[in-house]
């Protein structure tokens, strides 16, 4: 009976610790369901109608000539990747596809991973959290797990759907796991800067260049054939490297899991040795006093803005200026394969087949990057204000009222001569 009734309590306490960590679950799910529904939908839905429109569109412009013009391209390759299996739907959709949404799922994976770690964290949305028995490392690694999960859903999403579209299952499934690895290498890359940066402005311009130079690689590997064998260091030269629907390595993408792997291993360790709202890289104490542009509200935001702002246009402009090297090599081959013009003009892209026209049409994705400046710089919202019910709300004395604080009872004035008092015998004179 003893030993029932010592079990009981401690069935109790795991079962409260498991409900409280199911409720953090539940938190982090409803931080980012929005988002990853939409890349979900994008990802899949983008795959699926590239696949299907391939034999209207494309499959009587694929013949050999035209096949090793592609693959000789250095510009196309560089811009790309590597054409293989241009003549299948599958082949076709992972090589004019594939690139954009890896990078798309990437930057959504990092930039979610600091908004709902390092940036609730610093916001004080996690307060209570902390304040209770879960620890920190348990409270970043569920919702490490929740975004993982998403780019794993991600990736099946795609495979699903390249399925449905007619292409081989192999190919398909391929092709999805390498979105999916680059969405959870990216996912830790996040989470883990966001243990090791002071605010989320800087673990996600940490990880951002950890995109961009991974992208950087992938390009160098692609187009320059002595260097291909950059393409092992970078996420997107892994899943170029798979090569879906031609040759279906499964290498590479064990490499990517690994190194995936490896950075999720390091995020526990690196939240346990690190207070609340702390980092590993501790901005300074002390520091000369710096006041210029503090005049006004406007000039303070221009200087919060000055070291994220020079960091995304040195990247953009290097990017456009490979882009602009690149030029005369694209014009000189749209000119000698007008198929491939033709086709660029169907997709919405007219004009190709000179320099104004190529550069135009590229200036046009400088969107992409200018609006995911937009939310990594955007401050933290504030944390929410308490409501009826919820744990730092008081409730009300006075019957039917909602809004009015409860007042504490005035306090009470001790008699001098307390007969009522433990202790001390009735009739005692002795003073309070």
């Amino acid at each position: 009976m003893t030993a029932v009734d010592a079990r009981a309590p401690q069935a109790a306490r795991a079962a409260g610790d498991a409900s409280a960590r199911n409720a953090v679950t539940w938190l982090a799910v409803r931080q980012m369901r929005r988002g990853a529904l939409i890349v979900i939908v994008l990802v899949g839905g983008m795959s699926a109608m590239v696949a299907t429109t391939y034999a209207s569109t494309v499959g009587d412009a694929m013949d050999a000539d035209a096949l090793a013009a592609l693959a000789e391209n250095p510009a196309i390759r560089t811009l790309f990747g590597q054409p293989v299996a241009l003549d299948t739907a599958g082949g076709f959709t992972v090589w004019r596809t594939g690139t954009i949404l890896a990078v798309l799922v990437g930057a959504w994976a990092l930039l979610t991973a600091t908004r709902i770690t390092r940036g609730a964290e610093d916001a004080g949305h996690w307060d209570l959290l902390l304040s209770g028995k879960i620890p920190l490392p348990t409270i970043v690694m569920r919702h490490a797990t929740v975004t993982v999960t998403a780019a794993l859903l991600v990736g099946g999403t795609t495979a699903t759907a390249l399925t449905a579209a007619g292409t081989p299952p192999d190919g398909a499934v391929l092709h999805g796991a390498g979105l999916a690895l680059v969405g959870v290498f990216f996912t830790a890359a996040g989470t883990l800067a966001a243990q090791t940066f002071p605010n989320r402005a800087a673990a996600s311009g940490a990880t951002v260049a950890l995109l961009g130079a991974g992208l950087l690689l992938r390009m160098i590997g692609d187009g320059v054939d002595a260097l291909g064998w950059l393409r092992w260091l970078s996420p997107f030269g892994l899943t170029a490297l798979s090569r879906p629907y031609h040759d279906n390595r499964v290498l590479p993408l064990v490499v990517l899991a690994l190194a995936a792997s490896a950075v999720l291993a390091a995020i526990p360790a690196t939240a346990a040795r690190r207070d609340a709202r702390g980092s590993w890289l501790a901005p300074r104490t002390s520091r000369a006093p710096r006041l210029r542009l503090l005049g006004s509200i406007p000039a303070f935001a221009l200087r919060r803005l000055l070291r994220p702002l020079a960091g995304w246009t040195a990247g953009v402009g290097a990017y456009f200026l490979l882009i602009g090297l690149l030029a005369v090599s694209m014009t000189d081959f749209l000119a000698d394969n007008p198929q491939f013009a033709d086709l660029a003009a169907q997709a919405g892209f007219a004009g190709l087949g000179s320099v104004e026209g190529y550069v135009a049409a590229m200036f046009a994705l400088l969107a992409i990057p200018a609006g995911i400046f937009t939310p990594y710089t955007s401050p933290p919202s504030p944390p929410p204000k308490p409501t009826a019910g919820s744990p730092s709300s008081t409730p009300d004395p006075s019957p039917g009222s909602d809004s009015s604080p409860q007042k504490p009872p005035p306090p009470q004035p001790v008699p001098r001569h307390s007969p009522a008092r433990p202790g001390w015998p009735p009739g005692s004179e002795r003073e309070a």
